[in-house]
């Protein structure tokens, strides 16, 4: 009878431990975030716009994006002021840094 109770409170026990609707962490975003961007300017990634036009030049814009590699680039009207080939790993956040007059390729 002692057994019985003891593998009773046990299995009870493991019971309480294992729940169906347990949360699953939230993974993290994995993001670009570009920094340095000349006033008047708009980032593209992989040749769609992002976000709106950059306000001050040291103001990071943080976008979302899927884990891979990615062509980004800064345009000012119809002109190419950066460019730069990166890869982001999921739930990564890498830094773009704009460096004027500059291409990362």
């Amino acid at each position: 009878m002692k057994k019985t109770l003891i593998v009773l409170a046990l299995t009870l026990l493991a019971a309480c431990s294992w729940h169906p609707f347990r949360r699953h962490p939230v993974p993290e975003p994995t993001q670009l975030i570009v920094t340095g961007a000349p006033a008047g300017s708009i980032v593209f990634i992989d040749d769609m716009p992002q976000g709106q036009p950059a306000e001050l030049n040291d103001k990071p814009q943080l976008l979302d994006v899927a884990a891979g590699t990615h062509k980004v680039e800064v345009r000012r009207g119809d002109t190419v002021v950066y460019r730069e080939d990166t890869f982001v790993k999921k739930g990564e956040k890498r830094v773009v840094t704009v460096l004027s007059g500059s291409n990362r390729e």
